[in-house]
């Protein structure tokens, strides 16, 4: 077994030890001692890999590959990350219901999501022809947090919406504003 290959199930055993313990007894209840008994590793092993039990944390939300900014979607449809990311949360139900749930990491992993996906809602408008400014900001983090309110609420199962529901109620609320607000800009800047 290369050290790549031991370095990556190493990390994985702690994050999932992790997951597991929020699980069980929540993010606020849970030591670095509980996690290294649970991962079956050392402590100086855990250290090499980690800071402390948030580092493992956010290492679990930064590794949701679906948070990463891609392209527009085709013929530039606003927002076409919303329906594979509600579709990856939805595979990914148990890591998110520990991340985000109400026995998570609250408001550290809430704000690390909030970045992450204003980053992404920002990049997006970017390319659809919005120019840098407050008001982009303003309103990447509106959509950013409507979208994480959606999300929360199925982790939490205040609802049982379907990935493709809950994309269509995102897309409803915040489409016709981001419209708005790109027309603003310029028909030219408007397209789609």
């Amino acid at each position: 077994m290369s050290g790549d290959r031991r370095v990556r199930r190493t990390r994985r055993l702690v994050q999932e030890a992790l997951v597991a313990l929020i699980l069980e007894k929540g993010y606020d209840a849970v030591t670095v001692t509980d996690v290294i008994h649970r991962a079956d590793v050392g402590r100086s092993t855990f250290y090499a890999h980690f800071a402390d039990k948030r580092d493992v944390l956010f290492s679990n939300l930064d590794e949701l590959d679906f948070l990463r900014p891609g392209p527009v979607g085709e013929g530039g449809r606003l927002f076409a990350f919303s329906l594979p990311l509600f579709e990856h949360a939805h595979e990914r139900r148990r890591l998110l219901r520990a991340l985000l749930g109400r026995r998570g990491g609250g408001n550290q992993v809430l704000a690390r999501g909030e970045e992450l996906l204003h980053a992404l809602v920002h990049d997006e408008l970017r390319a659809a022809g919005a120019r840098p400014s407050a008001a982009l900001d303003l309103l990447a983090t509106c959509l950013a947090g409507a979208f994480l309110a959606l999300l929360r609420s199925w982790v939490d199962g205040a609802t049982t919406a379907t990935p493709a529901e809950l994309d269509a109620a995102f897309r409803a609320a915040v489409e016709p504003g981001a419209r708005a607000f790109l027309a603003a800009a310029g028909p030219e800047r408007a397209a789609d």
